[in-house]
């Protein structure tokens, strides 16, 4: 019906028993955070670091970006969730370090940022922002 008027990204956490499902349909994960996933992937992805440190989020330690750049070719950029905060400023310092983090590894690509918080993620340099409930109200 609708072709190729829709590109589709993943941006929920991925399991490795959904990544043929997502390498037939998705140009872009946002969501790596598993050697198991990354192995089956074909399709470009971002790393999800969980800079929060909180135990409810996926994604992998800031000492671990090195090990998946240099294993897994098709990450070209970073994601990352930060706490749930009704002011937006709280994610700044969390987006601010995740940009740190691409440019010190040579990544363009940063998505960050809800729709409670994307402005701010868009001043620190997110280039992928991922916005659902603001579309929808």
């Amino acid at each position: 019906m609708y072709g190729d008027a829709f590109r589709w990204h993943c941006i929920g956490h991925l399991q490795s028993n959904k990544v043929k499902v997502v390498n037939r349909l998705c140009e872009l994960v946002h969501s790596l955070d598993s050697d198991s996933a990354a192995r089956r992937l074909t399709v470009p992805a971002l790393l999800e670091v969980n800079l929060s440190g909180e135990e409810t989020k996926s994604g992998v330690g800031e000492r671990e970006i090195p090990r998946y750049l240099e294993q897994y070719p098709g990450i070209r950029g970073l994601m990352t969730m930060p706490p749930f905060s009704d002011d937006p400023e709280a994610s700044r310092p969390i987006f601010r370090r995740l940009a740190e983090l691409a440019r010190s590894h040579g990544l363009i690509e940063l998505s960050m940022g809800t729709s409670q918080d994307w402005h701010v993620a868009v001043e620190e340099g997110a280039t992928l922002i991922r916005v659902g409930s603001v579309l929808f109200r």
